[in-house]
C-alpha cells in the first residue's frame, strides 16, 4: 500500500496515525490491521461486520457490466467533474466512500496524475478489486455510515457514487478548498427495465432527499445530467440487475424468467445527474 494513502488514514479504534509494518498497518497504541495479499486492509474496528455488503456475484456483476463500456459516458463525466474541482482544490487524495469495484476512483486518477486514491468500501470482495484498478489506489474496508477511518482534511475530492452520503464525515475529511462529486440516478434511469423486472424505482422526491442529506454542510454548484442509450443482450442486462440492490429482491430463478422474456437486443436508458459540491464554512471551523 503507497505510503502516501497510508498517510490519508487513521486507527479506527483510537484515531492515531498509522504505520505500514510486516504487512500490517498499525498504531502507536498498538492496534493491528492485516494488509490482505490482495492489496486491502480491514479497517472495521472490533466486532464489526458487513452485513450489508456487496456480495461477491453482486461485485462481479458489477465488474462485468462497467467492463463492458457500457457506463463509460457516466465514468467520463464523473471523471471531467473531478479533474475541474481537483485542478482548483488543495493537496490531498481523492477519497471514494462507497467505491466498489474502484471503476470510477480510477477513470478519475487516470485524469489526475499527480493524485492518489482512497477507495472505502463495506465490501471486501468490493475492495479485492478495487485496489488493483489504478496503482494509485489504495483500498480499506469501513463503515462509511459512521467515522471514517480518514485524517480530518486529507481528502481534496470525495466521490460518492450511488451510495451512502455521510455529510458530516465527507464534510470533515475534506481540506479547505476541497470538493464532493455526487452521482444520483434520475427520473428515467432503467426505465425499461423498472416495472417488467420489478427493479427498485428512483424515489419522485430523489432531489429532495439529495439535499436533506448534504444539509447545511454543502452547496450545490453544478449540476451535469448525463443520459446514455445503451443496447444489451440478456446477459448485459443480467449484470446490469445482478450488481444492484434489485438483486435482493426477486429469486435468481425468476429474474432469469423475466429477462429471458425480453426481446433482444435490450434498448435501456441509463439517467443519472453527476452533482459538484463545495462545502459551506462551519461556524467555529
Amino acid at each position: 500500500m503507497l505510503a502516501d494513502v497510508i498517510a490519508c488514514l487513521v486507527c479506527p479504534v483510537c484515531g492515531s496515525d498509522l504505520a505500514l509494518e510486516a504487512a500490517a498497518l498499525r498504531c502507536a497504541r498498538g492496534h493491528a490491521f492485516d494488509v490482505a495479499r490482495q492489496g486491502y486492509v480491514n479497517l472495521l474496528p472490533g466486532r464489526a461486520r458487513a452485513g450489508t455488503a456487496d456480495t461477491p456475484e453482486m461485485v462481479d456483476a458489477r465488474a462485468a457490466f462497467l467492463g463492458a463500456g457500457h457506463y463509460d459516458e457516466i465514468l467520463d463525466a464523473v471523471a471531467a467533474v473531478s479533474e475541474v474541482a481537483l485542478g482548483e482544490g488543495p493537496a490531498g487524495c481523492v477519497a471514494d466512500v462507497g467505491a466498489g469495484t474502484g471503476d470510477y476512483l480510477a477513470r478519475v486518477l487516470e485524469r489526475s496524475p499527480g493524485r492518489v486514491g482512497l477507495a472505502l468500501d463495506l465490501s471486501k470482495h468490493a475492495l479485492r478489486r478495487a485496489a488493483r484498478a489504478h496503482p494509485r489506489i489504495g483500498a480499506a474496508v469501513c463503515d462509511t455510515w459512521k467515522p471514517l477511518p480518514v485524517r480530518t482534511g486529507a481528502a481534496a475530492l470525495v466521490l460518492d457514487v450511488f451510495a451512502p452520503r455521510n455529510a458530516a464525515e465527507f464534510a470533515r475529511i475534506l481540506g479547505p478548498g476541497g470538493a464532493l462529486v455526487v452521482v444520483t440516478p434520475g427520473a428515467e434511469h432503467l426505465r425499461e427495465l423498472v416495472d417488467v423486472l420489478g427493479l427498485v424505482t428512483v424515489d419522485e422526491r430523489k432531489d429532495e432527499r439529495l439535499a436533506g442529506s448534504l444539509g447545511e454542510r454543502f452547496t450545490l454548484v453544478d449540476p451535469v445530467p448525463v443520459r446514455v442509450d445503451m443496447s444489451l443482450t440478456h446477459d448485459d442486462v443480467a449484470a446490469l440487475v445482478g450488481m444492484g440492490p434489485s438483486s435482493r429482491h426477486v429469486t435468481a430463478m425468476e429474474m432469469a424468467a423475466r429477462i429471458g422474456a425480453l426481446s433482444e437486443p435490450v434498448g435501456v436508458t441509463a439517467a443519472v445527474t453527476v452533482s459538484l459540491y463545495h462545502p459551506v464554512p462551519q461556524v467555529g471551523a
